[in-house]
């Protein structure tokens, strides 16, 4: 109820109006009740034709005009809905895309899921019929009265059933909770073993795991079976208990009816016109119970989304520089994951002019990918300062600071839409000369010439339908859409063939050319060797920060196994 009175709270106009075509609709509703009586005692009586066609044209009439109101009742609830249904799927995705990475990173894809769903699952709940079911309760009151006036006795009787309905409805929302819950709970699971079965189909099925996942889905079909059953169960034992009521409450007023018409203090007519009330009475409250099945879900996505809602976000605001060189320094910082039993680094310290390059090594869960994120502003430090150009990046605007940035991720993901689409969606400003250029730059321009769909190339399941090359090398050319003056690349040349590697060593070698800053996070030779500086995450707690040329006289001479050689780059030292 609390979701309906917020909901006619963002439009009390149209709140305002939806009560008074309730009042009226309701009070025209005593039309049939009334048309009963009065036929009873006063045609049946007297076998006037005449009466007879007054009271069915006025009962037509009444009708009508009831059936008006509550139309323009329903259009109504459909305009109040419209806002708050909107808001709530927008805001929902809005924690979707705006959550910080940290925060988001915690939370399994499948609750994702179900927090956005969450949004249809209120809308279904409070539907504009729903709404209107709701707003016709405090409007019983109407029949109660028409039923004091006639019998006192019999609207005491009728309010009796009045209450234990209504406390029958609430109790049932509340014993649906529990279940409700868990059900949610339980369709999020459901959804990373589809997750799973969809996008590692090639996996399940190399790696016979199809056993273990059919095993798993087995067990979670069975529990949620189990719970919809017994919310189905409450749900048909408040609806049959309410029908056994109604049935009762007609024994009731009618014995109670039947010994006042005995007694003279009510006629016939009355005591049939009274049965005719106390129904339209029950009936909204009666039609609550159908409804809260879908109430106990839509307040557990409510529940749901406001504790999602309470997910740290990334800054909107925040400074920019009007041209940043593209230095770098990485004051006294320390990361740690939640639960961890160490920091992945602490104390780093290192600064990087502009035009530098910086190679990152490590092995697999050192913290190169983690120490990649933090640079792109998508996870903070636990303690300590990034400066670019000397200014804290927590000062910094996110959206624009990503602008300055040419990232490429260790594991690339695309939007689900076509391939122009997402280059454009991190540049809005290319047009289709400006994105040959960049696949152009990747090796990938051939690739799309000869693809049928061209640029209208599909992606799906984030990419996945292109190889891990092809994938790597896009990202690229999206990083490259935006100049920026620092360049983070993990792993930028894994997967790659020598082709793909071949355009990589380029585009660095360009980008060290016209002094931008880059870091790499790499165990490829070719880069290592073009870089100025390295930094060591095998070493703990305190990574080392060294010299390249240190590094260099310190290692044993390696072999290049690589047969791609760009060509030297001799004012910035990038790979050769």
């Amino acid at each position: 109820m609390l979701e309906i009175l917020s909901r006619l709270a963002t439009r009390p106009f149209l709140a305002f109006e939806m009560l008074l075509a309730s009042l009226f609709a309701n009070i025209l509703a005593l039309a049939t009740p009334i048309f009963v009586i009065q036929v009873l005692n006063r045609y049946v009586a007297h076998g006037v034709d005449s009466t007879l066609i007054t009271l069915v044209s006025g009962a037509i009439i009444a009708v009508a005009l009831e059936y008006g109101f509550r139309r323009a009742r329903l259009r109504f609830a459909e305009a109040v809905n419209t806002s708050p249904n909107e808001a709530l799927a927008l805001s929902s995705y809005d924690v979707l895309t705006s959550a910080k990475s940290s925060a988001m990173d915690m939370l399994p894809p499948g609750l994702r899921r179900e927090m956005l769903s969450g949004a249809d699952t209120v809308r279904q709940a409070f539907t504009a019929p729903h709404l209107c079911t709701a707003m016709d309760v405090p409007f019983a009151l109407i029949f109660v009265l028409a039923l004091f006036l006639l019998a006192p006795m019999l609207a005491f009787v009728t309010v009796i059933f009045l209450i234990v309905v209504f406390i029958l409805v609430a109790g049932g929302l509340m014993s649906l909770r529990g279940p409700t819950r868990e059900m949610t709970t339980i369709t999020g699971r459901r959804g990373a073993l589809v997750e799973s079965a969809i996008v590692g189909a090639d996996a399940v099925r190399a790696f016979n795991s199809a056993g273990f996942l059919k095993r798993r889905w087995a067990g979670e079909i069975k529990t949620l079976e189990g719970l919809r059953r017994r919310v189905g169960l409450r749900q048909s034992m408040v609806t049959t208990s309410i029908q056994s009521l109604t049935a009762l409450m007609t024994v009731a007023l009618i014995t109670v009816a039947a010994l006042l018409v005995v007694t003279g203090k009510l006629d016939v007519g009355a005591m049939i016109g009274a049965n005719i009330m106390a129904a339209r009475a029950l009936q909204p409250i009666a039609g609550l119970a159908q409804q809260t099945e879908g109430w106990a879900k839509a307040k557990q996505a409510r529940d749901m989304f406001r504790e999602f809602s309470r997910l740290p976000r990334e800054r909107v605001d925040g400074s920019a520089i009007a041209n940043y060189s593209g230095k770098l320094e990485i004051k006294d910082a320390s990361f740690s994951y939640p639960g961890a039993s160490g920091p992945l680094f602490e104390q780093l310290n290192l600064v990087l002019d502009p035009g530098q390059v910086m190679v990152i090594t490590g092995a697999n869960g050192s913290g190169k990918t983690t120490l990649a994120r933090m640079l792109v502003g998508l996870l903070e430090p636990a303690r300590g300062n990034l400066l670019i150009d000397g200014i804290d990046l927590a000062q910094i605007a996110p959206a624009w600071w990503r602008q300055q940035v040419v990232y490429l991720p260790q594991e690339p993901r695309f939007m689900n839409a076509t391939l122009r689409e997402n280059l454009q969606a991190f540049n809005e400003n290319l047009d289709a000369g400006a994105m040959h250029d960049l696949l152009t730059r990747v090796g990938l321009d051939k690739y799309v010439d000869e693809n049928q769909m061209g640029m209208d190339l599909m992606l799906v399941n984030g990419g996945s339908n292109l190889s891990l090359g092809i994938r790597r090398r896009l990202a690229l050319a999206r990083a490259l859409s935006h100049n920026g003056k620092l360049v983070v690349l993990d792993e930028p040349t894994e997967g790659l063939d020598a082709d793909g590697a071949r355009h990589v060593y380029q585009v660095m070698n360009e980008l060290a050319t016209q002094g931008h800053t880059i870091i790499a996070c790499s165990h490829d030779a070719q880069i290592i060797r073009g870089a100025h500086h390295v930094l060591d995450l095998n070493i703990k707690p305190v990574p080392r920060f060294s010299s390249a040329a240190a590094q260099n006289n310190q290692a044993p001479q390696q072999t290049d196994s690589l047969q791609t050689n760009p060509s030297q780059v001799g004012k910035t030292g990038a790979p050769t």
